[in-house]
């Protein structure tokens, strides 16, 4: 479980990934020396274990579902990406619950300034917009955020200096896949409500007939 709240940057050392999957290695001297082999971490708000660290980086493996999924498929040696450790007890609680679990690609739609502020754009992909209301919370390349508006299929968020200055959200361009997490709360309730509206398994079977003699 994570926050949403991100800690480090890493920078990607690996070479591009085949489409079957293979090994991300991962430069971040800030946090790697924490880490240990089967430790998780969340990269770009994917939650990933860790297959081997040092000092100063870590590797984890990517399946080919993994990179068909989420935007890692699309980055490229140097970028830059978001890194949290998991929750743990006692650590103070900022942001949202976040699984870990990409539901699906954005793309970024504008990163436009407004003062010291900027003003984060991203298209949502029709699975995940269900799940998207206003003044409710999205991960967005794992960093909670609180979507401000809604209209044609893009999510607005207000990005705060600290948050743009921290994070990859500075290096983001018009059309860059980012990652995306729904709010698990809404996904939950989703499910709830779909559940309800399905008809009651009927009680009439044919042993049942049977057993009645029909």
């Amino acid at each position: 479980m994570f926050t949403g709240i991100i800690e480090q940057m890493g920078k990607i050392e690996s070479p591009d990934l085949p489409a079957e999957g293979g090994r991300l290695t991962i430069l971040a001297p800030e946090v790697a020396a924490s880490l240990a082999v089967s430790s998780s971490i969340a990269v770009n708000g994917c939650c990933l274990t860790v297959v081997s660290s040092d000092s100063m980086r870590f590797a984890a493996d990517l399946s080919g579902e993994t990179l068909r999924r989420t935007s890692f498929g699309e980055l490229k040696p140097g970028a830059l990406v978001n890194l949290e450790r998991p929750l743990t007890a006692g650590k103070e609680f900022g942001g949202h619950f976040v699984q870990g679990h990409i539901d699906g690609i954005g793309r970024v739609a504008h990163l436009k300034p407004e003062g010291e502020s900027w003003w984060l754009g991203v298209r949502v992909p029709e699975e995940i917009a269900r799940f998207v209301a206003t003044k409710g919370s999205i991960a967005v390349d794992g960093i909670s955020l609180t979507v401000a508006g809604w209209r044609d299929g893009i999510a607005e968020m207000a990005v705060i200096p600290f948050t743009y200055m921290h994070t990859n959200l500075r290096d983001r361009r018009p059309g860059d896949a980012v990652n995306l997490e729904a709010d698990m709360l809404a996904k939950y309730l989703d499910r709830l409500l779909d559940a309800r509206a399905e008809p009651a398994p009927s009680r009439i079977t044919l042993a049942r007939l049977v057993e009645e003699g029909f």
